[in-house]
């Protein structure tokens, strides 16, 4: 291997990191608010690029269906909460209502956009506004309700959530791959290493989204409040944080997270209804490095996991995701050594 190879490699990886940066920040978020180990993170991504695909196609996506029906079943379990606690149907209704209300007015904007084949910016901003509508009633049908259970029960939820929106995914798109266009058709050759305009792109908005996530947290009372959560869940609710906006915030910034990676994504990867779980996978691995707990370190260990992969894809195709992955086991051996072995309730 010369140098011109390597910094092609080394480009590569830089660029699949930055967007596994995103997935395992995600990850890291959902984990430290909510305690949700979240499987289903990847299928954010695979939705986001297939509804694009979609609407490219002036057919309507099936993302609008799966918004519908998590609305609609949402709405019902607000409505039959807010009956249990105070049996006022008016209040009932209004709270059905309002958890209705957004996921219609964004299914019905893409319903009436979808055939009118507008530009790939509007089609865009569509395909983020319905994976991230989806986020939050994700939330609050299968975990809201199971917020205070142990871990092991929230993964497993998160687990038959993955293998519902799989299949889901099949239904909604069929088994055909897509490749989305790029957003810049900017060429420039640096030597030996060409740099086409959707790899600035995806750098750029990985970089900015970090920024912004920093931001958020540090200077927002949002972001202060999800900090909270994430310290102590029972002292934030005694302070008045709602641990249920929480957790419906904070699964909408991942949906958010999981939509702008396939737009970054998408050109340079034909995605299916189940590419979303390999992708997903290796954000979760340098999440797992970072030992679910620090941003920085799922930064960089998704700019590690980027990079190994890239490399490995050259010396051994076959198996880079076999390196991928195995790298891990000695992380969870390191970590199992460092810490305790406290009870799953503590």
């Amino acid at each position: 291997m010369d140098s011109s190879v390597a910094s092609i490699l080394l480009l590569d990886g830089v660029t699949n990191g930055a967007i596994y940066a995103l997935l395992g920040l995600a990850t890291v978020l959902v984990f430290t608010v909510t305690r949700v180990i979240f499987i289903p993170q990847g299928e954010f991504v695979a939705y986001g690029a297939l509804t694009l695909a979609m609407l490219q196609g002036g057919k309507i996506p099936g993302t609008v269906w799966l918004l519908l029906m998590l609305a609609l079943l949402a709405a019902l379990m607000d409505a039959s909460a807010h009956w249990q606690r105070q049996h006022q149907a008016l209040g009932a209704l209004k709270a059905g209502v309002r958890t209705l209300l957004i996921p219609a007015l964004v299914a019905g904007i893409t319903i009436w956009a979808a055939p009118l084949q507008a530009p790939l910016a509007l089609q865009a901003l569509l395909s983020v506004a319905l994976v991230t509508a989806c986020g939050p009633l994700v939330y609050r049908v299968a975990f809201q309700s199971l917020a205070d259970a142990t871990p092991l029960v929230l993964l497993i939820v998160s687990v038959g959530v993955h293998f519902a929106m799989t299949g889901l995914g099949l239904l909604f798109f069929g088994a055909e791959g897509f490749r989305n266009p790029p957003f810049w058709d900017l060429r420039l050759s640096l030597g030996a290493v060409n740099v086409t305009g959707q790899i600035l792109i995806t750098i750029a908005t990985s970089g900015a989204l970090i920024v912004l996530l920093w931001l958020f947290f540090e200077r927002t009372l949002y972001g202060k409040a999800l900090r909270a959560t994430a310290v102590n869940r029972l002292g934030a609710r005694l302070m008045g944080i709602s641990s249920q906006v929480a957790g419906q915030l904070t699964f909408a910034m991942a949906a958010l997270i999981g939509a702008l990676s396939a737009l970054l994504i998408g050109p340079s990867t034909t995605m299916f209804y189940d590419s979303g779980f390999l992708i997903g996978l290796k954000g979760f691995v340098a999440a797992v490095v970072a030992g679910l707990a620090s941003y920085p370190g799922a930064l960089v260990g998704a700019m590690f996991v980027g990079i190994v992969e890239s490399f490995g894809s050259f010396w051994a195709s076959a198996f880079k995701e076999v390196i991928v992955f195995t790298l891990i086991l000695p992380v969870l051996l390191w970590r199992s050594l460092q810490g305790g072995h406290d009870d799953e309730e503590h």
